[in-house]
């Protein structure tokens, strides 16, 4: 009886660990539908290599907040369009389509679990 309770703990604990796990990239896809990047930063890492059609840096949280801030208010979002997602080694990616008046992007997703959470770590803009 023991044993059987040991067992049902450890599938309930990796069953709420991999539902929690998933719950970082979908929030943030969701954020991405629509454009809203206070959303997005609230998964951001300390420091977060942003990449633009017109600039690659890494910035801080602060900072790339209002990147991507600009980046929404310049690049109105109509659609995120997810074309792939993935996970390797406790690491989270999604490529997606963003649609936006100003054009469309092949936006990359990346994302690392750090501690109990899961961190954007990386988010790509390219010209698609």
């Amino acid at each position: 009886m023991k044993r059987l309770f040991t067992v049902v703990s450890l599938f309930i604990c990796l069953f709420f660990y991999s539902f929690t796990f998933k719950i970082g990239i979908d929030e943030v896809v969701i954020a991405m539908q629509s454009g809203n990047a206070g959303q997005v930063a609230k998964f951001f890492d300390n420091n977060v290599e942003i990449t633009m059609p017109d600039k690659s840096n890494s910035y801080s949280k602060s900072q790339a907040e209002m990147i991507v801030k600009d980046f929404f208010a310049t690049n109105i979002v109509k659609n995120f369009e997810v074309l792939h997602k993935g996970e390797n080694a406790g690491s989270q990616y999604c490529i997606g389509r963003l649609t936006t008046k100003g054009g469309v992007f092949r936006t990359t997703i990346y994302m690392k679990q750090k501690g109990d959470q899961q961190v954007l770590q990386e988010l790509r803009f390219e010209n698609h």
